[in-house]
């Protein structure tokens, strides 16, 4: 139980790390063993929905239910609190805004209550995000409160310093183009392509030009859904360079390069350069040496 707990919780770090991967991982060797308590499988269970969620992978509504009936069981804000702002981003991002409010509004009562400023703040931004408030409730943790505010510069600064990527973009997201298009690098680097592709389409609803359009038919058909850029960096990554290497050789920048090595790593579910590599070879996404 110690050891799952332990387990279940880092991969709640990397989570909010933008390390998915690890935390995928991590949170998967957590079982939902009878007989046992269900606290360790709860965060695991809501790590595992988040993630899904966030990438636009199956499974994640199933993960996220069976950690909410859980949470129910126990009655804890600590474990409700999560798998309610997951089932809210989770319905926010397939376009069911009208059922989020259901979903936190009871949990933010109990987290008002209990004036846990955390929790307050997440599922006050969730509640934002479908029309239910237009002003963060008392307590509220500040990078939330200041979204809610309206103030994304400050909540994206807040979050950066925070070192939660994902969060970040979705402050940035709320800003002016090139903001956006800083949202848009942000999650295409994490592998989030549902809220990517929300940035793409506000972007080209406000007029402006140049928009990537997403992944292209060579991407859905490739093994891991890589695009030719991210192959390029993998076919690199396979012989050996590194990240400045890489750079000078595509003409990007090391920061660009950063964020295709992420996503890459995400898609095929690797902790490391060497894992990704290997992977490739075994799906056959390269050709072996």
């Amino acid at each position: 139980m110690t050891l799952d707990y332990a387990r279940a919780w880092l991969a709640r770090v990397r989570f909010e790390q933008g390390q998915w991967n690890e935390a995928d991982e991590l949170a998967g060797r957590v079982g939902d063993k009878p007989g046992v308590s269900v606290i360790a499988p709860i965060v695991a269970l809501t790590v595992l929905g988040r993630i899904r969620t966030r990438r636009g992978d199956p499974g994640a509504a199933e993960a996220l239910e069976r950690a909410w009936t859980l949470s129910e069981k126990t009655g804890d804000l600590q474990r409700l609190w999560p798998a309610a702002a997951g089932r809210a981003e989770l319905a926010w991002l397939s376009g069911k805004v009208g059922e989020m409010r259901g979903l936190v509004e009871p949990v933010l009562d109990l987290a008002s209550r209990l004036r846990s400023r955390w929790a307050i703040g997440e599922l006050a931004y969730w509640a934002w995000k479908a029309g239910g408030l237009t002003t963060p409730p008392e307590y509220a943790a500040e990078p939330y409160a200041l979204q809610v505010l309206g103030d994304w510069r400050a909540g994206a600064a807040a979050w950066e310093r925070l070192g939660c990527p994902y969060e970040r973009a979705l402050a940035l997201a709320e800003g002016d183009e090139a903001a956006q298009r800083d949202a848009l690098r942000i999650f295409e680097g994490l592998g989030a392509e549902p809220a990517a592709e929300s940035v793409r389409r506000g972007l080209r609803a406000r007029g402006a030009r140049g928009v990537p359009r997403g992944p292209r038919a060579a991407t859905k058909t490739n093994p891991a859904g890589l695009t030719a850029r991210e192959m390029e960096v993998l076919g690199l990554l396979a012989e050996g360079l590194q990240n400045v290497e890489i750079g000078a050789r595509l003409f990007v920048s090391a920061k660009t390069v950063d964020h295709h090595i992420s996503a890459v790593l995400s898609k095929l579910k690797a902790r490391s350069r060497a894992e990704a590599v290997a992977a490739a070879y075994r799906q056959k996404i390269l050709a072996p040496p």
